[in-house]
């Protein structure tokens, strides 16, 4: 499959970026399991690629998103099976391990896996081997492999929905990458590098950024990250007008936290009021209040009670996130397709169709 346009976007002005990649360049020759940490759209896929690029391994690069498959496939997918081993397995099939032989397997969303795939996959890590569903006999491997995640790996290993083992396991070498708005300094080569690709496919020529749109758009927030930089550019070149993508052009969707002019920034509070609201918001307070709250709706008979208090968690963070569910995640400390399945329960969103398709892979050669 073709890279995607966000795949070839190596664009690290940022001296934050530029520190990061050199970090990258000097893992990427050793065979260290890297596991990389992000929010969805910063580029986690990116940084993967180019350490398999730069390591010299001569196998393909396969990406799989571990969020994108059904808890009954991904065992199959990941794996492989013979024939038989499952209703509907009429033929073996190699697992995405067996295919990145001799390269690199990249485990998008590995935070989404299953404690039972979780000690599959560290048995598999410890012995290099891995065994078909279905199959008793071990087929050794050489793949290097890239982890990511977009969720706090530490708070899910304390409440029990990930591995301490596996962790440690799989971070060897750990990458962080920060959000867009925190390196700044590549945001406008970012830009300009989706100004031209998509020039090139709406038959636009010598489109340019005005200077009040450059402001804009270090001004904002990005909670997509360089995914919603991309796609804000792609609709700017379509609606702007004589080539020139004026700030009105840009859908900015959520918070500017206005770094670059504070003009716009509301008094400070009483200093008395700050302090108040630090000690509803922190520590001891705010479990305190939290518990007198709960224990009013206990005495009150509150009908079904964890479910209350979970929807109004959800709801509440939701809202507060412009319901952008990848920031809602972040807030929660839960992966997206967690909190996905929480808001199709509460009715914040809509069950999508089902598919046949297996989505979430790529192999690149």
């Amino acid at each position: 499959m073709a890279l995607s346009i966000r795949a070839k976007a190596l664009m690290f002005h940022d001296p934050r970026s530029a520190e990061l990649l050199e970090q990258v360049e000097r893992i990427a020759p050793t065979e260290a399991t890297t596991l990389i940490i992000g929010e969805t759209g910063t580029g986690k896929e990116l940084i993967a690629r180019h350490i398999h690029k730069m390591s010299g391994r001569r196998g393909p690069f396969v990406a799989v998103n571990c969020g994108a498959f059904s808890e009954t496939l991904i065992d199959a997918e990941l794996f492989g099976h013979e024939a038989g081993a499952f209703t509907g397995a009429t033929q073996a099939r190699s697992g995405w391990f067996e295919a990145a032989n001799g390269g690199t397997l990249f485990l998008d969303e590995i935070g989404d896996l299953s404690m039972g795939l979780q000690v599959k996959l560290l048995r598999l890590l410890q012995e290099r081997q891995v065994v078909r569903l279905g199959a008793r006999t071990p087929i050794a491997l050489n793949v290097r492999l890239v982890a990511a995640t977009n969720v706090d790996l530490h708070k899910a290993v304390e409440a029990d929905r990930f591995r301490s083992d596996l962790y440690y396991r799989l971070s060897v070498a750990t990458v962080h990458l920060a959000p867009l708005h925190e390196r700044p300094g590549d945001i406008i080569p970012l830009a300009r590098h989706f100004i031209n690709v998509y020039s090139d496919k709406i038959k636009i020529q010598d489109a340019v950024l005005s200077p009040a749109a450059r402001q804009a758009l270090l001004e904002y927030d990005w909670p997509g990250n360089i995914r919603e930089l991309e796609n804000v550019i792609h609709f700017a070149l379509i609606v702007c007008r004589n080539g020139v993508i004026q700030p009105d052009d840009l859908k900015l969707s959520g918070v500017s936290r206005r770094r670059l002019n504070t003009r716009d920034e509301p008094a400070p509070r009483h200093p008395t009021a700050n302090a108040q609201a630090s000690e509803a918001v922190s520590g001891e307070g705010f479990r305190q209040r939290l518990s007198a709250l709960v224990g009013s709706m206990i005495e009150a008979d509150q009908a079904d009670l964890y479910d209350t208090v979970e929807e109004t968690v959800v709801r509440t963070a939701f809202d507060h996130c412009y319901r952008n569910q990848v920031q809602t995640a972040r807030v929660l400390g839960i992966s997206r397709n967690i909190l996905r399945t929480q808001l199709k329960r509460f009715g914040l969103i809509g069950f999508e169709a089902g598919t046949t398709s297996l989505p979430g892979v790529e192999l690149q050669q």
